[in-house]
């Protein structure tokens, strides 16, 4: 392997698009694209420094990977040195491109272009159709806004941001997507309803794949522990 850092040239670098390589380990996560000022978080989860950003709420900033609370984070320095030495082919037109440079060429190669879209319709082919009978209660829509695929914190943190003065009746998403939720209720005060139904996960709590009838039964035979 060549010195990280020694060679500018393209055909010094380390071919990482070779049969022994992949250069997925230089995709972040977030937007899918090669690193772009990496760092690296205490749980072990590598962003670029801007999608890293996108995480940091300010009331529960959490990893976007595994939803563990953000604290210091480091940059990832021997990443970033071998992204600035290893070169790649564009799927494209088949060219080879520095990693440090993939984002630029991408975003203009025509070929590549072509490359994206054909395999778009090529998914969207192949995909069966399937209807899940399990609702979504994991992401959710704003009801003000339909901004989509918020979490239960994130929707939260959403409403009372941007719509606090919003005096609508709507639906919550997050009772709607419950066994026992009404999809058709509007709460008269949906902020005091988030602050008082919301400001724990249901998961923590909740078997959703145990029937009414156990649910019950359960609960009575703690009743009697308890007393």
């Amino acid at each position: 392997m060549a010195m990280l850092g020694a060679f500018s040239s393209a055909q010094h670098k380390k071919n990482v698009s070779d049969a022994n390589s992949d250069v997925s380990e230089f995709l972040c996560p977030v937007c899918l694209e090669i690193f772009d000022s990496p760092v690296t978080t205490q749980c072990g989860h590598t962003f670029c420094q801007s999608c890293l950003q996108k995480c940091l709420r300010p009331q529960k900033p959490a990893c976007a990977v595994c939803r563990a609370a953000l604290g210091h984070c480091t940059k990832a320095v021997e990443l970033e040195a071998l992204i600035q030495s290893s070169v790649a082919a564009c799927k494209g037109c088949g060219a080879q491109v520095g990693l440090s440079q993939m984002r630029l060429h991408t975003g203009a190669c025509p070929k590549y272009q072509e490359y994206i879209e054909e395999g778009v319709r090529t998914t969207a082919q192949s995909q069966p159709v399937i209807i899940s009978p399990v609702p979504n209660r994991y992401t959710f829509t704003c009801p003000y806004c339909n901004c989509q695929n918020l979490d239960q914190d994130g929707l939260v943190e959403h409403c009372t941001t941007q719509h606090a003065r919003d005096a609508r009746q709507v639906v919550c998403p997050i009772c709607a997507s419950m066994p026992w939720g009404d999809p058709n209720y509007r709460s008269t005060d949906f902020f005091q309803h988030l602050k008082i139904r919301h400001t724990f996960s249901y998961d923590t709590f909740v078997d959703y794949s145990t029937d009414e009838h156990t649910m019950i039964q359960e609960a009575l035979q703690r009743s009697l522990l308890d007393n």
